[in-house]
Order: C-alpha cells, then structure tokens, then sequence
C-alpha cells in the first residue's frame, strides 16, 4: 500500500498539524503535499520528512500573506500529482480534500472542521479582516465562488473521519456526507498531577478572535483574580491592550513548562466554541478542571461536575460567575485525569491505522484481477 499525506499548508503550530505528525509516526515513507511549507514557523517539526508544495510555495510574499492567494488555492490544491497512490489521507479543515486521485485510489479524509470562512464563520471571517471597507465588499464574491467549489471538492473524498461528534454534524449539513468519528491525539502521558496548586487560573492557545480569550480577560479584569494566558497569535496586542495587571501573557511555552502551568493552576478557562478543544484535555490530563462555555466539542469531553464545569452564555458576565461559584475541592485530581486518558496518542493511532487498512484490505479484495 503506498500512501500519500495531505494538509492544508504548513505555517503554523497547532492542533491540525499535531494530527499530521502523528500521521507521519504511523507511515514514516509517505510524502506530504501542503500549500505552503514554513519550516522556521513549525519549529523543525517536520525538518528531514519529504514535503512537496504547491507552485504557491515561491511566489513573493506566500508564506508571509497566504491569504492573498486564497482564490489561487483551489487550482493548486488540485495540481498535486497523485497518480501513484494507492490510499491518499488528507488532514484538511481548508482546501486538502480537493485533491484529485486516480479511480482506484482511496481517498480518507480526516476533517479538523469544514472550512470556517465558507461555511460557519463567513460573516465573522470577513469582519475580522484587517482590509478597508471596498476590498471586504469584494471577498464574498470569491468566496461564493470558493464555497461552490469546496462542496464538489468533498465529493472526491471516499471516508470522511470527523474529529467530534460537533464536526461530524457539520460534514453532514454543508456536505451532505456521513463521517465517522475518531477524536484528535492528545499527548496525555506529558502531563501530571502537581504537588501543589497555586492561586491562579490559566488560557491560552493560538490567539485568535474566534477563541474568544477577550472574554477571560474582561472577566478577569473584573474579578481581580491572577489569570495567566499562554500562547501566541494575532489577537495578542489587542488582549494585552485591554488587560489589567492580575493578567499575564506567558507567550509560547516548552511542553515541559506548560505542563507544570496546567498542573499547578486552579482550573482552566475555556470560553470558546471549538471543534474538538485539545487544551481543556491537556488541562484533564494534568488532573485539573476546565470552566468551559457549553457549545462545540467542550459538550464531548467536559463531564460537568467531574472534570469540570460549564457557563451558558458565551459573555463574561456569565464566565466570571461561574468562576466566583467555582469550588476547586469538588474535584478529584486522580479521577480528572483518568477521564483524559482515553484521549490519548496511542488509541487515535490504533483507531486511524486499523481503518485505513480495513477498508484498503476491502478494496483489494474486490479488484478485477488480469491473469
């Protein structure tokens, strides 16, 4: 079986690509097709593995403004060539499932989200740009146009795998697919149980609007309760703008400093609708609890009064009321973190593995054979 990997792009750290490494542990030989290849921005991630890109790769000022290239993306997403594949998997919340593949390849496609901007968060994708008034009443057009081809394009994919139940609902209303769900790998085994707990509360993650992390930061403004926020993102000025002294910004961490944040903070702020949300598990993992907004993937992997509690409304108001109600001791450390072990690397790998070459295994067996 020769498999080859899809992404989106690579020029950023985060959850998508944590699900592409692991990919990459599992078929150490496969390529990698990606839009854009930034190794300085991955930290050397993927330094050595065989990343092809797209002719996007070299043009002036791609890795830095990939967003200009947004209606040349389509047409270069289906540019790879795949003719030599037997089993393609694409991990893809963007453009990766477009790819086109010979009639007897098998496509999966593990979907992080359908695409956002054309999709769920259109109206507040096009708010949020940084662009005058004229070129933000341009962008619908392309991506009306976008949007027409991104629902052709999942028709190409063979399985669907959702990476919660909250996505796979989404698979269905946009694309009209059936999806199976596996839940994303989280590195449960890098995080503890602390000695001690100090007297903070702790967020962070990219920092970027969607995630709502201005929401812990009027909370927290208002409470006067040390809040500490990790991670980096272009949201980062305008939160530190706005945020009083009990709040502070820790900027990218090593795995082993973050750690011993999540294990040492009273509970973990999550105020934002995510597709699956691996903070808050990492957060479980450290056997501490998560203050979570009920929507998205929270509602899949935050037990209330187990491994945490939820708020209603997505405001500050109703977050900084909860975290006055907040009573730590309810929680159980050893139970937290148990709950987070089935999150863990090794089952997503057992899970995408076996269905992978089940379903080859299958195709195989009801190929035309020429003797």
């Amino acid at each position: 079986m020769k498999i080859a990997l899809i992404h989106d792009h690579l020029i950023q750290e985060g959850g998508a690509e944590r699900v592409l490494e692991i990919f990459q542990e599992i078929w150490p030989q496969a390529p990698i097709y990606t839009l854009f290849y930034d190794q300085k921005k991955l930290g050397g991630i993927f330094k050595g593995k065989d990343i092809k890109t797209s002719f996007l790769q070299h043009w002036p000022g791609a890795l830095n403004h990939y967003q200009w290239f947004l209606p040349l993306m389509p047409m270069a997403t289906e540019s790879y060539d795949l003719m030599d594949y037997d089993v393609v998997l694409s991990s893809c919340s963007a453009m990766a499932k477009g790819v086109i593949t010979r009639s007897n390849t098998l496509h999966f496609c593990y979907c992080h989200t359908p695409t956002r901007y054309l999709w769920s968060d259109t109206h507040r994708y096009i708010d949020e740009l940084k662009y005058n008034r004229l070129i933000k009443k341009i962008i619908p057009l392309f991506l009306t146009k976008i949007r027409t081809w991104d629902q052709l394009a999942a028709q190409r994919v063979d399985y669907f795998i959702a990476n919660s139940k909250n996505v796979s609902d989404r698979i269905k209303k946009y694309y009209r697919r059936e999806s199976q769900i596996i839940h994303p790998p989280v590195a449960t085994s890098q995080f503890y149980i602390s000695d001690k707990v100090d007297r903070y509360f702790l967020t962070g993650g990219r920092l970027v609007g969607y995630k709502r992390f201005d929401l812990a930061v009027l909370a927290f403004n208002r409470l006067g309760i040390p809040l500490k926020i990790f991670g980096q993102g272009p949201e980062e000025h305008a939160l530190r703008a706005i945020a009083k002294p009990n709040i502070e910004f820790l900027g990218k961490l090593s795995q082993k400093d973050l750690a011993q944040y999540y294990g040492q903070a009273i509970a973990f702020i999550h105020p934002q609708i995510e597709d699956f949300g691996i903070t808050a598990i990492e957060s479980m993992a450290a056997g501490r609890p998560v203050i979570a907004y009920a929507a998205g993937g929270a509602c899949e992997t935050v037990v209330s009064d187990k491994t945490g509690k939820f708020f209603d409304e997505q405001s500050w108001e109703a977050l900084a009321d909860t975290i006055v109600r907040f009573k730590p001791e309810n929680f159980k450390p050893e139970e937290i973190k148990a709950y987070a072990e089935q999150f863990g690397t090794e089952r997503f790998k057992n899970a995408i593995k076996n269905l992978v070459e089940i379903e080859w295994q299958k195709l195989k067996s009801t190929q035309i054979k020429c003797f």
